[in-house]
C-alpha cells in the first residue's frame, strides 16, 4: 500500500465532545478503510495549537491507543499541517492563520524555499502580528491559510500586497503524511513523549494568576 494513499476521511461530530466521540470515530474510520488494528504501524495526532481541553483529550486518546497497540505515535503541529496544504500553490511564503478565539490568531511564517520558520508559532491580535511581520511580506507572494482568514481578509490584503487567501480543507491527510515523513527521519514516536503545543497558556492558569492564587 502506498504510504500516501488516503483510505478513509470521516467528518467529526462537532455537537459532541472529543471524549464522547473519539472511540467510535476511530472504529468507524478503520471500518471505512477496511483496515484491522493489527495493520496499524503508526499513529498521528494534531498536537496543537488549539483549545486546551480538546488537545488534552485528543492526545490522551492517542497515547492510550498507542500503548494498547504497541504502536508509535507522532504529534504534528496544526500550523505545519496548514502550511503543507498550501504548498500545492506557487508562493514564496506561507502564513498559517488559525482562529485562537478572543479575537486572536495562532500563526507563524514559513519560507517555502528553505522550509524555515521565519517567525516562531505565536498567538496575538491579527492587527499587531500583521504590523510586526510586514517586512516579511514586502515584494513576496504570500499565502495565508486558515479558518481565521475570512475574518481578517481586509487587514491581510492591506498588509501584504501580493497576498493569496485560502480556506483549509481537512488537515488529517497532511497530519498523517507529515507524521510518516518524521517517522522515516527517526522521530521517536514514544507515547510518553507526546506533548501538546499550546502556544498560549491555558485559560485556567491565566485566571489563577489574575486572582493571585
Amino acid at each position: 500500500m502506498d504510504d500516501d494513499q488516503l483510505l478513509a476521511l470521516l467528518p467529526g461530530d462537532a455537537a459532541r465532545t472529543h471524549g464522547e466521540r473519539l472511540p467510535g470515530e476511530i472504529a468507524r474510520a478503520l471500518e471505512a478503510a477496511s483496515i484491522t488494528r493489527d495493520r496499524i504501524d503508526l499513529l498521528a495526532v494534531a498536537a496543537g495549537p488549539g483549545a486546551f481541553t480538546g488537545l488534552r483529550i485528543g492526545l490522551a486518546a492517542m497515547q492510550g491507543l498507542a500503548l494498547a497497540l504497541r504502536t508509535p505515535v507522532i504529534g504534528v503541529s496544526a500550523l505545519d499541517a496548514l502550511a503543507e496544504q498550501a504548498r500545492t500553490h506557487a508562493t514564496d511564503r506561507i502564513v498559517p492563520w488559525m482562529d485562537a478565539q478572543r479575537g486572536d490568531v495562532f500563526a507563524t511564517i514559513i519560507d517555502v524555499a528553505s522550509g524555515a520558520h521565519l517567525e516562531p508559532p505565536t498567538t496575538a491580535a491579527p492587527a499587531a502580528l500583521l504590523s510586526d511581520w510586514r517586512s516579511h511580506f514586502a515584494d513576496r507572494s504570500v499565502t495565508f491559510i486558515g479558518d481565521a482568514v475570512p475574518r481578517d481578509a481586509a487587514a491581510i490584503d492591506a498588509s501584504a500586497r501580493r497576498a493569496t487567501r485560502r480556506m483549509p480543507e481537512s488537515l488529517a491527510p497532511q497530519i498523517g503524511r507529515l507524521a510518516r515523513l518524521r517517522a522515516a527521519q527517526g522521530a521517536g514516536g514514544h507515547p510518553h513523549a507526546l506533548e501538546p503545543i499550546y502556544v498560549r497558556r491555558p485559560d485556567a492558569e491565566i485566571e489563577r494568576e489574575r486572582n493571585g492564587r
